[in-house]
C-alpha cells in the first residue's frame, strides 16, 4: 500500500481475460447481448456506451446460474476511460459498490484497448466510486481518495 496525499494506492496481481461465447444465462440476466464477452475469475461483458451499462436491470435468478465469482459489465466513456458495474449473486451481493477485484481484470483489458497504462474509471453503483488505475506489467495499481477515520496504537 502506498499513500499519495489523500489517495491510497493498493497493488494487486493483474488478471488477464480470455474471449468466450456469451452464455444464455448471462444474456437473460443482463437483458441484452454484449458486444463481447471475456472470462477470468468473473465474466466480463463489454458494451458500447454508458447508457448500455446504466440501463441494465440485472435478473439475479439468471445471473446466479453462472459459474465464476461474478459478472462485470463495462463500456468506454467520454468523461473517464471506462465505466463498470459488478454483480455477485452467488455470495448474496446483488451489486457491489466499488470492486477492486473486478478492476484486476478491467485494467489490463482497457489498458491494451486504449493503449495507455494510467486510466481513470467510474463504477456506476448507487454508492459509486472513482478508482485511479495503472497497469504495471503483471500487476495493477488501484487508488482512491481516503479519509482517516481512526488512528491509534496497538501494544503487543
Amino acid at each position: 500500500m502506498e499513500r499519495d496525499g489523500v489517495v491510497l494506492v493498493l497493488d494487486f496481481p493483474a488478471r488477464s481475460t480470455e474471449p468466450c461465447a456469451a452464455p444464455e444465462a448471462l444474456v437473460q440476466g443482463l437483458g441484452k447481448t454484449p458486444l463481447e464477452v471475456r472470462r477470468a475469475k468473473s465474466y466480463v461483458a463489454i458494451f458500447a456506451q454508458q447508457e448500455d451499462i446504466v440501463s441494465i436491470k440485472p435478473d439475479m435468478h439468471w445471473l446466479s446460474q453462472l459459474d465464476g465469482s461474478g459478472i462485470i459489465v463495462t463500456a468506454p466513456d467520454d468523461k473517464v476511460d471506462f465505466i463498470s458495474r459488478f454483480f455477485a449473486p452467488k455470495p448474496g451481493i446483488p451489486e457491489d459498490p466499488v470492486t477492486g477485484s473486478s478492476h484486476c481484470s478491467l485494467i489490463p483489458y482497457w489498458a491494451e484497448k486504449l493503449s495507455k497504462k494510467k486510466l481513470t474509471a467510474l463504477q456506476l453503483s448507487a454508492h459509486g466510486g472513482e478508482p485511479f488505475c495503472e497497469h504495471v506489467g503483471e500487476r495493477v495499481k488501484i487508488g482512491g481518495n481516503a479519509v482517516a477515520y481512526l488512528t491509534g496504537e496497538i501494544e503487543i
